[in-house]
């Protein structure tokens, strides 16, 4: 069985990491137009660095949960038949043993050189403009996709989704495109596992709501029986 999964801010969520947008659609007091725009980047680069500085930091402050350990189990079973898709840029899919992630909106503990077009791991501040590892430029910039720019290897996730038997959405609003019409692209069964219905439930074939913490685990089991 071929099974394509995709996490968003609710798998974290539980960690303990925010989803960075509030009921008033601010990100941490930020409106995200002045920390995840390209433009944002020109006008105060160094706002952008901080604020995705303190990003990188808080994933030291939390450790993954039930949900991501199910995610590497499924992974151990199944092996390449499971590609898991994420729109967090956390590492916390990783930390609890998975291999096969795919970030399309990039990563906090990636560091973009647009000098030399290098992205090396990185876990330090990048605000106080550290040099390049490979050109020494100090033109380092989080490896992260903002608003405007296009997510990261759309074209592997167009084609797992159209080969696969089986979606699974996990903890995403259903709101941010692209990744909100993966169940329309997807040719086999689909599912929808969400603290509250999306945006898009009704377009699953089911929905179940509860905490990923709960519900991953139980249909990691479902799929391993």
């Amino acid at each position: 069985m071929k099974v394509v999964v995709l996490t968003g801010a609710g798998i974290s969520a539980e960690s303990g990491l925010t989803t960075f947008r509030d009921s008033g659609g601010l990100w941490e007091g930020h409106d995200p137009m002045q920390v995840a725009t390209p433009e944002a980047y020109a006008d105060d680069p160094g706002l952008v660095q901080r604020f995705y500085d303190a990003r990188r930091a808080a994933l030291d402050t939390v450790e993954p949960n039930a949900a991501h350990h199910a995610l590497a189990r499924l992974e151990q079973a199944l092996g390449d038949d499971l590609l898991l898709v994420t729109q967090n840029v956390d590492d916390l899919h990783e930390r609890a043993g998975s291999r096969r992630v795919h970030h399309v909106h990039g990563s906090l503990r990636s560091a973009w050189c647009t000098a030399c077009d290098a992205r090396r791991e990185w876990s330090g501040p990048l605000a106080e403009g550290p040099p390049c590892p490979g050109c020494g430029s100090t033109s380092l910039r989080p490896d992260i996709v903002w608003f405007g720019e296009i997510p990261y290897g759309m074209d592997v996730v167009e084609d797992a989704l159209e080969s696969c038997d089986l979606f699974v959405s996990i903890g995403t609003s259903g709101l941010v495109y692209p990744a909100a019409a993966f169940v329309h692209w997807a040719r086999g069964d689909t599912l929808e596992l969400n603290l509250e219905p999306s945006a898009g439930a009704t377009d699953f074939a089911e929905s179940r709501q509860g905490p990923a913490t709960v519900l991953v685990p139980a249909w990691v089991e479902e799929v391993l029986a």
